[in-house]
């Protein structure tokens, strides 16, 4: 495995956690997203882990300052990429902007860069052609909460060169990861086409007025055994995600109950600050033992 220098482009709720995660396991990191605002939050929430590194994994404070001292930050993208041997992608499940990220990323990366997507809902090969490097391009996916939640789907297209495939399967288990190959594109990877129709099923209940939140999330939880409700899964994924992946389904089918669900998590979530777990409210209040 070649790769030694990491950029994480996007400092999200998972692009952070990605980074951290691949600090701790003693890689140089350099984070970078769009503008100088987006990086004072990033280096906020990144040091938020520490926290979580500690009680989860009974890190040290020298093991999770030194992971933290590991990561650069920049909100200048040739910058940040100048030394990458791998670029991993965690910016906004958009696909138009997904599109011009890479149009810009394929002109100012070394020759030497394979790019990752870590898009959970979105296809490799649909960006493969704009980041003028398709054979070093495929999908990168983790899970949320990756110390805990250790799975990383490296997905090829068509055209991703093998060595390149390998090597990305490498680094994953390299950084703490099961690594799981998909040897075929899938839409949702394995996960997402076992977690999403789960999360989709319990909006629509919430939508159509069948039930409440905590209510869905009780039945799932008691007849399955599940640690989590629906509910609960998505206020950690963040409902700004949810939002988008939501809003995207309703312009591509025209469904009215999906325009309805884009239109309660943008009105009663995300214009009133309920983003889900990280800012302390979504559906539920943090921090909360829920029944």
């Amino acid at each position: 495995m070649d790769f030694q220098n990491i950029t994480v482009a996007g400092s999200g709720v998972l692009g952070s956690q990605i980074a951290y995660q691949t600090a701790f396991k003693g890689f140089n990191v350099n984070v970078y997203d769009i503008n100088d605002e987006a990086v004072e939050r990033a280096k906020k929430r990144i040091a938020g882990l520490k926290e979580r590194y500690r009680e989860d994994l009974g890190a040290t404070e020298q093991e999770v300052n030194a992971a933290y001292n590991r990561i650069s930050f920049s909100a200048d993208l040739a910058h940040a990429v100048a030394d990458a041997d791998l670029v991993i992608e965690a910016v906004p499940e958009v696909v138009q902007i997904k599109t011009d990220f890479y149009k810009k990323l394929g002109a100012v990366a070394p020759a030497k860069t394979v790019f990752a997507t870590n898009s959970s809902t979105l296809l490799p090969s649909q960006f493969a052609e704009a980041t003028g490097r398709p054979e070093k391009f495929l999908a990168l996916h983790f899970a949320n909460e990756i110390w805990k939640n250790n799975t990383a789907e490296i997905m090829k297209h068509p055209g991703t060169d093998e060595k390149v495939f390998q090597n990305v399967i490498e680094f994953a288990k390299a950084i703490g990861m099961v690594a799981l190959p998909l040897y075929k594109e899938q839409p949702g990877y394995i996960l997402n086409s076992l977690l999403v129709p789960l999360l989709e099923a319990a909006q629509m209940l919430l939508v159509k007025g069948v039930s409440d939140v905590e209510t869905i999330d009780k039945t799932w939880k008691v007849a399955t055994g599940a640690p989590l409700g629906p509910f609960q899964i998505l206020d950690v994924v963040g409902i700004t995600t949810a939002y988008n992946i939501t809003l995207a389904k309703a312009e591509a089918t025209g469904n009215e109950l999906y325009k309805k669900m884009a239109d309660l998590f943008k009105t009663e979530y995300i214009d009133k600050g309920k983003l889900g777990k990280e800012t302390g409210e979504g559906f539920y209040k943090y921090p909360v033992t829920v029944s």
